[in-house]
């Protein structure tokens, strides 16, 4: 069953398959978590809003018209439930440090005001950039990979990671020199 194309799982989830449908989750996971992340920015916010979204995603898989698609459909409904989450305050609106490093507990007050620059600066970015800066540097994902599980070309990903980086070392001026201090 690894090598099924998502279309052959998603028939399988609608003739009632948990075997198939808990294959989708490992497949699209790693993605739904970045994604998650970019618009949530911690950690446990954003397992919380993958669990929710794959949930409706399986109550609602009749609504995937294009089951060769059903990562771009499923990261779809991660955005929602992200962005409702947000909304519906289900977070402190102070981003957990978590989202970059271990949490901060037992270090200097300067790391951990390098660790809230760092996180306001990836706030700044656009949510594509973000999610392709977060999954290529945070997740180690290959260029090749996020474009697969974007959807986006692969020149476009490259792109964004250039743009994505270019502003986050100009939001950063003068971190490497703090953090050698």
């Amino acid at each position: 069953m690894p090598d099924e194309r998502d279309e052959d799982l998603v028939a399988g989830v609608r003739r009632g398959s948990r075997e198939a449908a808990e294959q989708l989750a490992d497949r699209h996971l790693r993605a739904c978590r970045a994604v998650a992340l970019a618009i949530v920015g911690e950690v446990a916010g954003a397992e919380d809003v993958c669990q929710d979204a794959f949930v409706y995603a399986m109550g609602h898989i009749d609504d995937c018209r294009r089951p060769a698609r059903f990562g771009a459909w499923l990261r779809q409904i991660v955005r929602s439930h992200a962005r409702n989450h947000l909304r519906d305050g289900k977070r402190d609106r102070m981003v957990s440090l978590d989202a970059v490093d271990a949490p901060a507990r037992g270090r200097s007050a300067e790391r951990a005001d390098l660790r809230e620059r760092l996180l306001a600066a990836l706030r700044t970015l656009p949510e594509e950039r973000r999610e392709v800066v977060l999954m290529h540097d945070l997740e180690g994902w290959t260029h090749r990979e996020i474009a697969e599980r974007l959807a986006l070309p692969e020149g476009t990903v490259r792109s964004h990671l250039h743009l994505a980086r270019k502003a986050l070392r100009r939001l950063l001026d003068g971190l490497r020199a703090d953090l050698k201090e």
